[in-house]
């Protein structure tokens, strides 16, 4: 099995370049890009049954040991987050072919498209397995050199502004992020993360304290939590659907992922309980309040994105066992809706003819298939029974009780507030957009309407668009594994508990990695 590892990433490579080599070649290179990510697809899920039933997988790239070497880490919290993202990676290209099919090509261009989603997969599965602070350094760098170009495919002058002031963002997230790892370095001698999780230990708890934050502001940007979500809600939304679906679900779930491991495994002594609620409550009501005050459902799903990060802090916060586990219930659960709800709103505004919904009406009528998809993934992600969105906010408060105290409670309140406006949010969309007939929008004046911010790119313009069946069937396909969540709840709770036992006995980890104890 452990040949198996090191393909997750290698594949997407060897796939970006044959693309690149295949050029213009538009059915070549997307039969190589979806050949690729179904492999890896596969090789994920046979991973992650090995690591359930017979524990994690350490390779040692080259033979060389850590910290020397560089090592590859498979634990059921790594394999469930590859199984997860390729998922949505392999359903979100089936999406953009299909675009690219109804349009001619123009909004994605294949030469470009297709070997940099192949390069920001491999990034995306190097973060995830990486055993050390500079190999996850540079998955992260694969990821976001690769966002850069897919945000701004196209060329408009929004992308262009947009794809500015994410990668001057960016670069500073990984600026930090370098100059914590030379901190770290300079202090324990390894980036071995398992190295870390012992080495940390022998240092003055001030140190530890400042390491430790340092390496959290990095992860903070790149996880969009308050104060430093600023940049998302502008940079998102202007991509083309498919990209703009890969971004809102896995990007800033790096960031969470890393968040994690830090505060698991490599800092365990260190107490960041209060920090990271504090954070957690201003990130759920900011990004709520941001989203109520849009008019733009791009705009809007971009700011829920920023307050339901705050739940993940949040359950990380709160730890122990339920703590964790219901934290990853969730972050599966929030990948998959958010992608899910970026792709029906893609198909929605191909419909509607806009994605604003001062000026949308009569998609219910005009496409009583493709608003089914977009209310199943709403009320998933309001948090209705008994979908999984319900199912992984209980679980998180129920942890939240456990632990106690004020503000906890606070938190859960918090929790619960931004549920309801989240739902309030989506029923208004739903409401203007879908129940609305088209001839109501000519003349409707509302004080509510006047009083929402449009998007800064809106033009004004209403221009509908065909949607080939590929679109729809990798749309309705993602919105089944929404389903799926709620159907197969206890399993998944259950794998996410196993998960959740690993992460929060780093020995388990640390001895995995190390066989004969940390040789320094």
């Amino acid at each position: 099995m452990n040949t198996l590892v090191p393909l997750l990433v290698t594949l997407p490579l060897l796939g970006a370049a044959v693309a690149l080599v295949l050029g213009h070649r538009r059915r070549a290179q997307m039969l190589v890009s979806t050949m690729t990510l179904t492999i890896v697809t596969i090789l994920a899920v046979i991973l992650l049954v090995y690591v359930d039933g017979n524990g994690t997988i350490v390779v040692q790239v080259g033979g060389w040991a850590p910290p020397f070497g560089i090592v590859l880490v498979v634990d059921r919290l790594a394999a469930i987050m590859v199984v997860v993202s390729a998922l949505m990676l392999l359903g979100v290209l089936l999406f953009a072919v299909g675009q690219g099919i109804a349009d001619g090509h123009r909004e994605t261009p294949v030469s470009i498209f297709h070997p940099t989603y192949l390069v920001l997969s491999a990034g995306l599965f190097d973060a995830f397995v990486a055993g050390d602070l500079f190999n996850m350094y540079v998955g992260f760098e694969m990821l976001l050199a690769a966002s850069y170009v897919l945000l701004t495919l196209g060329g408009t002058g929004a992308r262009i502004r947009a794809g500015v002031t994410y990668v001057v963002v960016s670069l500073m997230s990984s600026l930090l992020f370098l100059a914590s790892i030379a901190l770290i370095y300079g202090a324990t001698g390894t980036v071995t993360i398992a190295g870390i999780s012992e080495k940390v230990r022998e240092l003055p708890s001030d140190i530890q304290l400042i390491l430790c934050l340092a390496l959290l502001l990095g992860f903070a940007v790149k996880a969009a939590v308050f104060p430093l979500s600023f940049w998302l809600p502008d940079s998102y939304p202007t991509a083309p659907a498919p990209v703009t679906a890969v971004f809102a679900g896995l990007l800033t779930k790096v960031g969470v992922y890393a968040v994690i491991r830090v505060d698991t495994i490599m800092f365990v002594d260190v107490d960041i309980t209060i920090p990271l609620m504090i954070v957690a409550f201003f990130t759920l009501l900011v990004g709520i309040l941001g989203a109520v005050a849009q008019a733009d459902i791009k705009r809007l799903l971009s700011f829920t994105l920023v307050s339901h990060i705050g739940y993940m802090i949040f359950g990380i916060a709160v730890g122990g066992l339920l703590g964790i586990t219901s934290t990853i219930y969730y972050i599966v659960h929030h990948i998959v809706v958010q992608t899910t709800l970026f792709l029906a709103v893609g198909l929605v505004e191909r419909v509607g003819g806009t994605t604003s919904i001062s000026r949308l009406g009569g998609v219910l009528k005009a496409s009583p298939f493709v608003a089914v998809l977009f209310f199943l993934g709403a009320m998933n992600l309001g948090g209705i029974p008994p979908f999984s969105g319900f199912l992984g906010k209980v679980g998180l408060f129920e942890a939240g009780v456990e632990r106690g105290g004020w503000l906890v409670y606070v938190l859960i309140a918090a929790g619960a507030a931004t549920s309801l406006l989240t739902l309030y949010a989506l029923a208004r969309v739903w409401n203007m957009g879908f129940w609305r007939g088209r001839r109501e929008v000519e003349g409707y004046e509302s004080p509510l309407l006047a009083s929402l911010h449009e998007s800064p790119e809106d033009e004004g313009t209403v221009m509908t668009k065909s949607i080939s069946r590929l679109m729809l069937s990798a749309t309705t396909g993602m919105v089944v594994l929404t389903v799926s969540l709620t159907i197969w709840a206890g399993p998944l709770f259950d794998l996410a508990g196993r998960a959740a036992d690993e992460v929060e006995t780093p020995a388990q980890y640390v001895n995995s990695v190390y066989e004969d104890g940390v040789p320094f």
